[in-house]
């Protein structure tokens, strides 16, 4: 019992941690009138590693109709020029600069196929997140993390909004039975935030002259193992995949006033 309390404490002070690592001050929008752009590409060196697969143990006919017995958790997505994909770039700590507008849909999540789409969202802290299903069976949307709603969705195309009040990260899993869904989410105080394309690349334009740290941070690749989950459907135990922890890589970059900077990223499994 004390280990199981331990662990419970020990879990609570990491998703508060990881929360306050994302979360930002106070910021300000201002004008920015000689803002500059920095842009850049977060790519792959060294062998790619197998894509994470996982059996399809629950409803078949919708989340495997081309009977492929096992699916892609997306956790890795490296394009043909390694560029990695769903990769989250942001300035730490800026102040103050543009008015905060994020992606529309990076804000609105689909459960289709037994899949979250898209697999990272970005809301912007006191924000809306739209949440449906396309799929004709039960799911449930359960947050860990800077949010903690537990959502179930019995039918298609039926809209649930919900407010996101804390910025930083929030885990996204299924307790429908569908153990393989997965997805992350930042809630966010300030624009400058991206999600890399299969190309590796983003950007940000209209920043405000000024030295800051730019983070490129990435879900993470690997399976550390499995844990007991509870279909709140059949009411019995499954095994949901765990994760290994996610990468953060961290540089510096000078913004000019109406001058493009440039920073690149690499990771591989050493990094």
């Amino acid at each position: 019992m004390r280990r199981a309390v331990s662990q419970c404490f020990l879990l609570t002070l990491f998703l508060a941690s990881t929360a306050l690592l994302f979360a930002q001050g106070d910021y300000r929008v201002i004008s920015v009138n000689d803002g500059g752009t920095i842009s850049g590409t977060v790519k792959w060196a060294g062998a790619v590693p197998h894509s994470l697969q996982f059996p399809i143990t629950k409803d078949p006919q919708i989340c495997d109709p081309d009977s492929r017995k096992s699916v892609d958790l997306e956790r890795l997505i490296i394009g043909p020029d390694g560029g990695v994909a769903n990769t989250i770039v942001y300035l730490k700590n800026i102040s103050s600069g543009k008015a905060l507008e994020l992606p529309e849909q990076r804000r609105h999540l689909d459960q289709k196929g037994c899949r979250y789409i898209p697999h990272i969202l970005l809301v912007p802290a006191n924000g809306t997140l739209s949440m449906m299903s396309s799929d004709a069976t039960l799911h449930t949307v359960h947050m860990d993390g800077a949010a903690t709603f537990n959502l179930p969705f019995p039918f298609t195309d039926r809209p649930t909004n919900r407010t996101m009040a804390t910025p930083g990260l929030v885990h996204l899993r299924c307790n429908g039975g569908h153990v393989w869904m997965n997805a992350e989410m930042m809630v966010v105080t300030h624009p400058y935030y991206a999600v890399t394309d299969e190309s590796g690349r983003f950007q940000f334009t209209d920043v405000p002259p000024g030295t800051y740290q730019i983070v490129a941070w990435h879900e993470g690749w690997g399976l550390a193992g499995k844990e007991q989950a509870y279909d709140v459907l059949t009411e019995k135990s499954v095994q949901r995949p765990v994760f290994t922890e996610a990468k953060i890589t961290e540089k510096s970059v000078t913004v000019s006033a109406k001058e493009s900077s440039t920073v690149s990223f690499v990771l591989s499994n050493s990094k």
